[in-house]
């Protein structure tokens, strides 16, 4: 029912795109709106749109409208480089927001977005491995590299008191990538990796890896994979085996979906890391509050802020090119998001186009923070540490 539900949402959401007409300009949005991540997304397309409609509403892009079209990933990486190929051979986008997950992001990245010369946003995706990739300055990120969030992470077991531990990730860009940081930091801050076990995504079973992982004597497991794939049945086979009770999970994790199948009571003694806003942000509150009025709720679900920013990002990189040129909007890009400038922040679109048409700098603070992107396109940023509150995720500390 939950996957028939997914591609239903994804059906309307990609038929209800509007059509473009002479005068108006696309942004492509690439999502994976099927597939292991399905249950986060309605909320993270409603912060898209809700940027697009801002624009819209306060004058528009270029002269005109702004247009969102969708691109399904459907959460793999052939169907990323689909989605993306489409978005920039056919729909002739100059830019794109997405995609969420690391894999589909550099999939979609390596084999289509830079070869066409597109500039490209993730809003979520945290693996290392697009640091070093030759992109041309074309590949951005507004939340940390899990070398970052995996260091905290480490930071954040060891304040829990807990000092020996087994570790599970997935096999593929978001879990090799932060399980290695966080193996490698724990134990240099004198943690003790009891047992590691790197697994395969889309099993059925994994009653084999948690027996290894269970006889190490280990206090907690780490969980580094999505909720909607092996870090669930990973967490609820060990909870029907008895074979551990506190879990630690990153952002893959950190999804209501989990709550609902595994309950909080069995939750309560986990807690999970993610990235997160400043505290005390105004700028969050503004979306927030602009966010609770259009769609009733939503505004607290993971990644609402950062997918919001994005895209209004790439919107501000268009306006500042003056064109859908897209040589000229990957220049743009860091013109519009980092200092010096006027600041600039959520739904704030009428005063930004009037700063860039009479020729000021401006520099967008978002309601995930600031974005000054270094020389690879990466930002340093905040992790959250999450506890279950009922059906909720409660946020119980921010850390650097």
């Amino acid at each position: 029912m939950r996957k028939l539900t997914a591609i239903l949402a994804a059906t309307t959401v990609l038929a209800a795109a509007t059509v473009a007409q002479a005068d108006d300009t696309k942004i492509g949005v690439l999502m994976d709106i099927t597939g292991p991540i399905a249950s986060f997304i309605p909320p993270l397309q409603n912060a898209a749109n809700l940027a697009v409609d801002q624009v819209n509403e306060q004058g528009g892009l270029l002269g005109g409208k702004a247009v969102a079209v969708y691109g399904d990933t459907t959460g793999s990486t052939q169907g990323a480089v689909d989605a993306a190929s489409k978005l920039v051979n056919v729909e002739n986008v100059p830019i794109i927001m997405g995609a969420l997950m690391s894999s589909t992001t550099i999939a979609a990245a390596e084999a289509s977005i830079i070869p066409a010369g597109v500039v490209q946003i993730s809003p979520t995706a945290t693996s290392p491995a697009m640091t070093g990739i030759k992109d041309n300055d074309l590949l951005y990120r507004i939340v940390p590299s899990d070398n970052y969030q995996g260091a905290v992470l480490a930071r954040m077991v060891l304040e829990e008191g807990l000092k020996k531990v087994a570790v599970t990730y997935v096999n593929n860009d978001y879990g090799v990538g932060i399980g290695q940081t966080f193996i490698d930091a724990y134990k240099a801050a004198g943690g003790e990796v009891a047992a590691e076990v790197k697994h395969e995504e889309k099993k059925d079973s994994y009653r084999s890896e948690l027996a290894t992982l269970s006889q190490s004597g280990a206090e907690a497991l780490v969980v580094i994979a999505y909720a909607g794939d092996s870090g669930g049945k990973i967490v609820k086979q060990a909870l029907e085996g008895g074979l551990f009770s506190k879990f630690i999970g990153t952002d893959g994790l950190r999804d209501e979906a989990l709550i609902k199948d595994i309950g909080a009571e069995a939750l309560a003694t986990s807690f999970f890391s993610s990235p997160t806003s400043p505290a005390d942000n105004p700028a969050q509150k503004t979306l927030h509050d602009a966010f609770n009025a259009k769609y009733g709720e939503g505004a607290d679900k993971p990644f609402v802020d950062q997918t919001y920013d994005a895209t209004f990002l790439t919107l501000l990189a268009v306006e500042k090119a003056g064109s859908a040129d897209r040589a000229k909007i990957a220049a743009a890009l860091r013109e519009v998001a980092s200092a010096p400038g006027e600041k600039v922040g959520p739904g704030e679109w009428a005063k930004a186009r009037q700063l860039i048409a009479e020729g000021k700098d401006i520099d967008y603070d978002g309601a995930g923070g600031a974005y000054d992107f270094d020389a690879n396109g990466d930002v340093t940023g905040f992790i959250g540490k999450f506890v279950v509150d009922g059906d909720k995720y409660k946020q119980t500390a921010i850390a650097q």
